[in-house]
């Protein structure tokens, strides 16, 4: 982009949504929405829905969600080199955050454009306050993976984490995905719920993982924020496991499961032994299996 280039160039503005009730968007927002030159939203109902409590009209309006944001963000490049103002709204809180956004953030940087923001609510920051966990230092792992497998494996990756945790899910899986915490993090590590944030139906539930996967086990409905408290001081550490307890406990989720590879991160994380040591407990449990020296954690009877 040349000097001329620049001074010409539009305006990215990121607009963070209310997430619930729409008495939280701003004057800001309303404004921005109704002076844009282009506004893309990841739902265009709801942001008419929105702009019709907020007594506004908005500009020209286009979509913008996942399953076309690779094509929008190359028609939205060409707007903002062209000098137009376009204001990029998603479903709820702020665009890019879990939500559409990073792609089209990402290149208009690279083209050289401006890119600002017009604050607004967040579930993250919300669901943080009210937790009662601690807050000082927190990490962000947006939404795990759908499969249980890779779901576990993921979970072992963060099961030393001293920070506290916070991550989104759906309302089908989240039964699931706390049973998988339980398991993997610790059934007594302290959790809780954010269920319906800013609406009617609004609640908070706090417990222990294991409490809040039994709660949860009939069904769930809305939208769902979770954080889990780090991993207590020397949680991982303490002393040495024997070999064939190693072993066992990678055969035991195995059994669940599990692939070989997944069981033992998982069980290395919970230990806090190196996974190479947890590796080496399960191939000579095998190879005692396979000498004839009776049963062990991977078959006989």
């Amino acid at each position: 982009m040349t000097a001329d280039d620049a001074e010409t160039a539009g305006l990215l503005l990121l607009c963070g949504a209310p997430i619930g009730n729409p008495a939280d968007a701003t004057p800001r927002l309303a404004e921005v929405l109704a002076s844009a030159d282009l506004v893309a939203a990841e739902d265009t109902r709801r942001l008419v829905r929105l702009a019709r409590h907020l007594g506004i009209r908005t500009g020209p309006m286009v979509s913008f969600f996942e399953a076309n944001e690779a094509g929008r963000t190359v028609e939205l490049i060409d707007a903002l080199r062209a000098g137009k103002c376009v204001a990029l709204v998603t479903d709820a809180g702020m665009p890019s955050v879990s939500d559409p956004g990073f792609r089209l953030v990402a290149a208009a940087v690279a083209a050289g454009v401006r890119v600002s923001v017009v604050p607004g609510p967040s579930a993250v920051t919300a669901a943080l306050a009210v937790s009662g966990l601690p807050t000082d230092r927190w990490c962000m792992e947006g939404f795990l993976p759908r499969q249980g497998g890779p779901r576990r494996a993921r979970l072992a990756e963060l099961a030393a984490e001293p920070r506290t945790i916070v991550l989104f899910e759906a309302p089908h899986r989240l039964a699931a995905a706390l049973g998988d915490m339980a398991s993997v993090l610790g059934a007594d590590r302290p959790a809780v719920v954010c269920r319906e944030l800013t609406k009617t139906w609004e609640e908070v539930r706090r417990g222990s993982l294991a409490e809040l996967a039994q709660w949860a086990a009939p069904g769930v409905r809305g939208e769902i924020t979770l954080v889990v408290a780090g991993a207590a001081a020397g949680a991982t550490e303490g002393p040495g496991r024997a070999p064939a307890e190693l072993a066992a406990a990678v055969a035991e989720r195995e059994a669940a499961g599990e692939t070989r590879q997944e069981a033992t991160a998982a069980v290395a994380a919970v230990t806090g032994v190196p996974k190479r040591v947890v590796f080496d407990a399960v191939v000579a449990a095998k190879r005692l299996r396979s000498d004839g020296h009776g049963g062990g954690p991977f078959g006989g009877s």
